[in-house]
């Protein structure tokens, strides 16, 4: 009995390993493990490759897809961040000196001849002189310390009355078609300050409405307008307009 049991238990076993190794076949196709492994294989179409072959494989191999993507990301580390270029900031420019623009005159006909000389030995440029004007002026030959014009001859002399009463002797009216008709004449000089110094005194006797005109013909004067002057030119042409008694300022358009 005890036999028996043996021998069965050895063949059973025996079956067991059979199969397990394949030697008995499969339902599917009665294939044997070795020639499973082969045809799934293909073992005449295998290649072995180096470590550098390999490498470039597994870097020209299509990234994994899904949670696989995710894994593979993990897996190799990131490559480090490019470093930002530094860009030397650009030095600034230097500021441009500000450029003038003056506005001369008047001048009479002799000084602007003699300006002008000056201007060319300059040497300036054509741009800088940006044009000349005629206009008619007043050249000034005397001063006139005066009463205005009255609105008739007996309103002026009933003003001589007063003026006469005020202590004034040296006086007269004006006659004539000119604008001064019905002025009265308090002395007339060569300089201003003259003038200036009997207005003063007139003041002082209590007579307010005296003035002082300035006397002489009406002449062809001519003004200039320069552009592009740097702070030491514009300081030179300046100096050269106060000696003819012109006045220089900025231009207003």
């Amino acid at each position: 009995m005890l036999k028996f049991a043996f021998w069965t238990l050895l063949f059973v076993n025996a079956g067991l390993f059979a199969y397990g190794q394949g030697y008995l076949g499969s339902g599917a196709g009665n294939e044997h493990e070795p020639a499973r492994l082969k045809r799934q294989f293909n073992t005449p179409k295998l290649t072995l490759l180096t470590g550098e072959q390999a490498a470039a494989a597994a870097k020209a191999a299509p990234a994994p897809a899904g949670g696989d993507a995710a894994a593979a990301a993990q897996a190799e580390p990131p490559a480090p961040a490019p470093t930002p270029a530094v860009v030397p900031a650009a030095a600034p420019a230097p500021a441009r000196p500000a450029l003038a623009c003056l506005d001369i005159g008047a001048l009479t006909a002799g000084d602007a001849r003699r300006f002008e000389a000056r201007l060319a030995a300059l040497d300036l440029g054509g741009q800088v002189l940006e044009g000349r004007k005629t206009v008619q002026a007043q050249d000034v030959t005397s001063w006139l310390v005066n009463i205005p014009p009255q609105a008739t001859r007996e309103a002026a002399e009933r003003k001589v009355a007063e003026l006469r009463n005020l202590g004034v002797s040296d006086l007269f009216i004006m006659n004539g078609d000119s604008p001064m008709k019905n002025a009265i004449s308090l002395g007339a000089f060569k300089t201003e300050s003259g003038a200036q110094a009997l207005l003063a005194q007139l003041n002082k006797q209590g007579v307010h409405t005296a003035r002082i005109t300035p006397r002489g013909p009406q002449t062809a004067h001519y003004t200039y307008r320069l552009r592009g002057l740097d702070e030491a030119t514009r300081k030179r042409i300046a100096g050269y307009a106060e000696r003819y008694d012109a006045e220089t300022r900025a231009c207003r358009s």
